[in-house]
């Protein structure tokens, strides 16, 4: 005789509505707010514990949110000043931008081989020629660009304001939860436990990673006598890139090739081989952090990125780590794996 064990039906009706909200999130191109929610959440989180020394708990979650709130729109706001300030320094000056194009053009026709320069501009005339007939070609998706970076700015926002009531109303008043709220209540507490774990573990790995490009970068390269410009840069831009996982190695190296190929085309070669070094030691690094985390092994990481990339694209990959974490939390939980 067996005996089945049925789930109740508000924590089915919770799994369904977690699924489908999921769902909604990447289709409507709501992960933005969805993660800058669940971020700021995890850092109210992380910082009240501190604050609680001093302060009751609400008073701590408070503090904290206001602290975070001000943190927030003072780096927006940081970042606009510094976009503008560039785009008025000679370092941002269209017309010596173009002319660094030009000179990095030149300088790799001369290290690439006779077939693979054809396809590059001959100077900096048809290098403008080139960029405006794009522009001129691509002027609704250039709109539209501008358009969704708006939409990611507002979505930003909304999600930090969320975020941030939510940390709130933890403390604010005492909860009673029904059934079906209860489960919906836990399924959003797993959600939320999972991003903390995945997100704080992609933020070691891009410490661990910009620190070996750095002392690549920085250390390694001068000692042997080459000098590559914009230095700071591309340690920055691995820094920032490393936290979206998989696709994040791949724009800091792109980077690094093409500024390395300014110098010589052994130089980019040996910059691509290092890279691809770093990262396959860093691949086990990698895989243990975030699978010590989640407990997931690193195989089952990649695949929930393959599939999801080929259902979302970029969004998916983002999301796949998260997600996938998730998911498999809730089937640990209920002895399914």
């Amino acid at each position: 005789m067996h005996v089945t064990n049925k789930l109740p039906m508000p924590l089915i009706a919770s799994y369904a509505c977690a699924a489908l909200g999921l769902l909604l999130v990447l289709k409507a191109g709501l992960l933005v707010a969805l993660f800058s929610g669940l971020l700021l959440y995890s850092l109210v989180r992380l910082l009240t514990p501190t604050i609680q020394r001093k302060f009751s708990n609400q008073q701590a979650r408070l503090i904290a949110v206001a602290f975070l709130s001000f943190l927030m729109i003072l780096s927006i706001s940081l970042g606009i000043w510094g976009v503008v300030v560039f785009l008025r320094s000679d370092a941002g000056n269209l017309q010596n931008l173009m002319q660094k194009l030009a000179d990095l053009l030149e300088t790799s026709r001369q290290q690439l081989p006779v077939w693979l320069t054809t396809y590059l501009p001959e100077d900096v005339d048809a290098l403008k020629r080139i960029l405006t007939e794009t522009l001129r070609d691509h002027a609704g998706e250039a709109k539209m660009l501008g358009q969704e970076a708006g939409h990611l700015i507002v979505h930003l926002l909304l999600g930090m304001v969320i975020g941030s009531m939510v940390a709130l109303q933890d403390v604010s008043s005492v909860h009673h939860y029904r059934p079906f709220a209860a489960a919906l209540q836990q399924r959003i507490a797993n959600l939320a436990e999972m991003f903390h774990r995945v997100v704080f573990a992609q933020v070691r790995i891009s410490l661990i990673n910009t620190a070996f490009t750095g002392i690549f970068l920085a250390v390694i390269l001068p000692l042997a006598g080459v000098h590559l410009p914009l230095v700071k840069s591309m340690i920055a831009i691995t820094f920032v890139a490393g936290l979206i996982p998989v696709v994040g190695n791949i724009i800091s190296n792109t980077v690094i090739v093409i500024v390395s190929l300014s110098y010589s085309l052994h130089m980019a070669a040996i910059s691509l081989a290092f890279m691809v070094i770093i990262h396959k030691l860093e691949y086990f690094l990698n895989a243990k952090i975030i699978g010590s985390q989640v407990n997931a092994k690193a195989w089952e990481l990649l695949t929930a990125i393959l599939v999801m990339e080929t259902l979302f694209g970029l969004p998916g990959i983002v999301a796949a780590p998260v997600f996938y974490s998730y998911i498999k939390k809730e089937l640990s939980e209920r002895g399914m794996v």
